[in-house]
């Protein structure tokens, strides 16, 4: 049975893969994860067999490398992050300590694991985003090769990250493998992302704030589809790559929120029956607001048979329509009231 360490596994796309990977691979997973403000570990509620949970802070160094030396991994998947954009804006020291710090122990600490044990096909996978290859104009696409240029505090911490753990293949040795993947969406995530936040707005009958023109345009993935793609490169990846994996679903911001206006207006009716169209309104645009991400997935494809299944209008469907029927979920988020003053800019 194989052993799948996951850090940050109690937060949007980690609890979803820990999920994924339990229900197709005969595997031991362990999760760690900080359970800052947007960690939950109700994500995970109905994980029974094969599944152990440790709170720690990746950037105690000396208790990652106990844990990992304890369980003894054969797989090391680095979801760990702080992620939004906003959030490194008003504050970047957090994004330096997890994103930057936090990588550099889990790989010291893999480092000694793997000279101690030399485990055949180990492998640390390093979770990261297209946001450190910077914007786009109104054409071209994001390759493995596309040069680095980071726009925001965050978008830095994850390049910085990301060319740390390269450089620990090609100083150290480590096996390691990097993924940098468009914009997510699903169930479980938290309520400051553009998605849910715009349905959880429009349920409550807020405002839609978009920022500019709503203009700016990504590649959006659904998260399932993004955890098979991990779970191809457990199996296949090749050592010392990166993969690039995109959803093939370009969308302006603006297109995202008049989508989810418009399932609503099906699944839940205003009772004015006017549109939630309506509470769109236009905000002043966020400082280094990239215009444009699209993701070349060929390698992926080609090299490990994998492309996105979930056609954007169904996934999108299906995202509104479980927030629709979670909303314990995502009220409980909203009454820790976790700073959530800017909720809703897109």
């Amino acid at each position: 049975m194989k052993h799948i360490l996951v850090t940050g596994g109690a937060g949007f796309i980690g609890s979803n893969f820990i999920i994924r990977i339990l229900g197709k691979l005969n595997c031991k997973v362990m999760n760690i994860d900080k359970l800052t403000y947007s960690g939950n570990l109700d994500n995970l509620s109905g994980v029974k067999e094969n599944y152990d949970f440790l709170e720690l802070d990746i950037v105690d160094k000396d208790r990652v490398k106990e844990a990992i030396m304890k369980f003894e991994p054969d797989v090391i998947i680095n979801f760990a992050a702080e992620s939004h954009v906003d959030r490194s804006i008003d504050n970047c020291s957090d994004f330096i300590n997890t994103n930057i710090l936090g990588t550099i122990n889990l790989l010291e600490a893999s480092l000694t694991y793997y000279q101690e044990n030399k485990k055949d096909n180990f492998k640390f996978v390093h979770i990261s985003t297209d946001e450190v290859y910077g914007s786009l104009g109104d054409s071209g696409s994001f390759s493995e090769d596309s040069t680095y240029a980071p726009s925001s505090p965050y978008s830095a911490s994850k390049a910085s990250s990301d060319h740390f753990v390269t450089s620990w293949i090609k100083t150290f040795g480590l096996p390691t493998i990097i993924t940098n993947c468009s914009n997510n969406y699903g169930p479980f995530q938290f309520p400051e992302k553009l998605i849910p936040l715009m349905i959880i707005n429009a349920i409550n009958e807020n405002k839609l704030p978009v920022y500019g023109k709503g203009d700016n345009v990504r590649d959006w993935i659904h998260v399932d589809d993004h955890c098979d793609a991990i779970i191809r490169i457990i199996e296949d990846g090749k050592v010392g790559e990166k993969y690039n994996i995109g959803g093939e679903c370009e969308k302006k911001n603006i297109e995202i929120v008049e989508e989810i206006c418009d399932i609503i207006d099906v699944l839940r009716p205003r009772n004015s029956n006017k549109s939630y169209r309506e509470l769109i309104e236009f905000v002043n645009d966020r400082p280094g607001h990239d215009y444009r991400y699209a993701i070349d997935s060929s390698k992926i494809n080609s090299a490990l048979d994998w492309k996105p299944k979930i056609n954007f209008n169904d996934g999108m469907r299906n995202t509104v329509k479980w927030y629709i029927e979670n909303s314990n979920w995502w009220n409980e988020i909203i009454e820790k009231r976790y700073n959530l003053e800017r909720l809703g800019r897109a």
